[in-house]
């Protein structure tokens, strides 16, 4: 609950940027203020939020308790230390902070410190089991998450001065693409993809035998990583010497190996739909439909952009779809699960089979909330639309959308933690406390 808090902050701070036109599209998108704001939806929102499900879900993946828990509070403070002073340094480069401390140094330090006890717990985890398919695709996000920070540590060390051996290198030609490609299509796509193959069965009561399908999404999405990760590298060591290799057909055949798992994909998503036994299906596995929609109609923008040339005048636009309608959208429907499931276990575990509890979704008013998902996927397709005819004043309003729905499910959200939701005779019976809001209990 702590990650998801910290998380949840971080996503309501930079959609009130986005509203106040700080950053993106107001400045170009290499700008440190874009810059600040990217960072603090991948590394303060999406990453956090992931890191925080997957302490919980990983156990469940394999049926195994968490090893080396002791860690997951080191591993938060060095996060959310080292995100601080990533976002210090980048205001520093806009010139907003005046010092000569470097910040960008400090932050490449802490945030792989932490990205490495996060993964260390998991990966320590996950093998004292043989690895199920969804476990696969997290172990795979968990190696795309150590690419990505390396890079992105190496970035920080050559923007503060460091590394002078790399400061002739075009480093950000080869690297930037790989950090971007392997941080959103890697580890939080790959590992969003593995989550939902578990989550979305198991809410939905849907048959989660692995699928052929499953596994060529599987590697087909490694082999997309792979080329994504490898291909600037290789072709920048083998550039004039006449080899048949150019960045534009590994990119190529890497988008073409991503949209065949991505239509597999949404194949077996849509079997678990069509073959669920609970008929009327919740808010949270309806809301994730928009997400799902919102991932399909970025992987038919990435095309339209690819054919028509114009990747570089709309990557915004783009990636805003990804970050805001598929991984935010996703992230939000679970954790209108997520956050009422573990309550409830927390709350009425202790007594369940010998005093009479509520259900999960009694924590919640799915009438009530269903208006502010609408909201959010409405906003989200908005401002992407906004982004692509290049209206920043109508993205700002589209942004303001996507805020007051993030701000109602956010409350809900608190009104589930508290039992507000939950009727007086059955709200405490006895045995039973209120949990606090975000911390654990005593």
């Amino acid at each position: 609950m702590s990650y998801f808090t910290a998380a949840l902050a971080f996503l309501v701070g930079a959609q009130v940027l986005m509203i106040a036109g700080y950053g993106f599209p107001a400045v170009p998108a290499e700008a440190p203020e874009t810059l600040t704001l990217v960072h603090m939806v991948t590394i303060g929102w999406l990453s956090l939020l992931m890191c925080g499900a997957l302490f919980q879900f990983v156990p469940v993946l394999i049926a195994q308790p968490l090893r080396g828990g002791r860690l997951v509070l080191p591993a938060l403070i060095c996060l959310l230390s080292g995100l601080a002073f990533l976002l210090a340094g980048f205001l520093q480069l806009a010139g907003t902070i005046d010092t000569d401390l470097p910040l960008l140094a400090v932050a490449g330090m802490l945030l792989p410190a932490g990205f490495l006890l996060v993964v260390g717990v998991l990966v320590g985890t996950l093998l004292r089991a043989n690895l199920t398919l969804p476990a696969r695709f997290v172990a795979a996000g968990l190696a795309c998450v150590l690419v990505t920070v390396t890079l992105g540590a190496l970035f920080a060390l050559l923007l503060s001065g460091f590394l002078p051996a790399l400061a002739g290198l075009d480093f950000r030609t080869h690297a930037l693409p790989v950090h971007i490609a392997v941080g959103l299509g890697g580890w939080l796509t790959f590992t969003a993809i593995g989550v939902s193959y578990r989550l979305l069965p198991m809410f939905m009561l849907s048959p989660d035998g692995e699928r052929a399908s499953s596994r060529v999404v599987w590697w087909s999405g490694i082999a997309a990583l792979v080329l994504i990760a490898l291909a600037s590298p290789i072709v920048a060591m083998v550039e004039g010497t006449g080899l048949m290799a150019t960045p534009d057909t590994a990119t190529g055949l890497a988008a073409t190996l991503g949209l065949v798992s991505l239509i597999l994909y949404g194949v077996d998503l849509a079997f678990f739909y069509r073959h669920r036994k609970r008929r009327v299906i919740e808010l949270n596995s309806r809301a994730a439909q928009g997400a799902l929609l919102a991932l399909i109609l970025s992987a038919l923008l990435l095309l339209a952009l690819l054919a028509t040339g114009t990747l570089g005048q709309h990557v915004g636009a783009l990636l805003y779809l990804v970050a805001f309608g598929w991984l935010s959208g996703l992230g939000l429907s679970q954790l209108y699960k997520i956050v009422p499931f573990l309550t409830w276990l927390e709350c009425y575990g202790p007594v369940m089979g010998k005093k009479p509890t509520p259900r999960v979704q009694d924590l919640v008013v799915e009438r009530r909330d269903r208006v502010w998902f609408a909201l959010y996927f409405l906003g989200v397709l908005s401002g992407t639309g906004a982004l692509l005819v290049n209206q920043p004043d109508v993205f700002r309003v589209a942004a303001g959308a996507t805020l007051l729905a993030t701000l109602a499910i956010v409350v809900e959200l608190v009104l589930a933690r508290r039992l507000y939701n939950v009727e007086d005779g059955k709200r405490l019976p006895d045995g039973t406390s209120r949990p606090r809001l975000f911390l654990p209990s005593p």
